[in-house]
């Protein structure tokens, strides 16, 4: 059976969606609180064995609005997994979503799209 995740955003966590039958991730909203590394750690888990696999194409939308330093952390380790793991057949798609005005999500986007090599990196900017 395909692995299935969904949590609900809070005011301080993001919402999130892991759908390994769709080969689909997608993290929205905010994340600045204090147990962040407990929180991403079911994610992380589940990538470790996840992108081991043949998985063909996989897509992760981040449409984060608001993430404190600890959570800039663990996407960079998120992304530095997904980035190792596109490799030949799999290929790993990012999509980087924000509105023009939210320079420091911008900015971590472009950040992060810099320390990829293998995966396809999308800075998505809607006004």
């Amino acid at each position: 059976m395909a692995f299935h995740l969904k949590m609900e955003k809070t005011t301080s966590t993001p919402y999130v969606l892991l759908d390994e039958e769709k080969k689909y991730m997608k993290l929205e909203g905010r994340s600045f609180h204090d147990g962040v590394m407990e929180f991403f750690e079911p994610i992380n888990n589940w990538l470790e064995s996840y992108l081991c696999t043949d998985f063909g194409t996989f897509v992760f939308d981040c449409g984060m609005d608001y993430f404190n330093s600890s959570t800039i952390k663990a996407l960079f380790v998120i992304i530095t997994k997904m980035d190792r793991a596109s490799v030949g057949d799999n290929k790993v798609i990012v999509n980087w979503i924000t509105t023009s005005d939210n320079e420091i999500i911008i900015e971590c986007g472009e950040d992060f799209s810099e320390d990829v090599c293998n995966l396809e990196f999308n800075l998505v900017i809607s006004e």
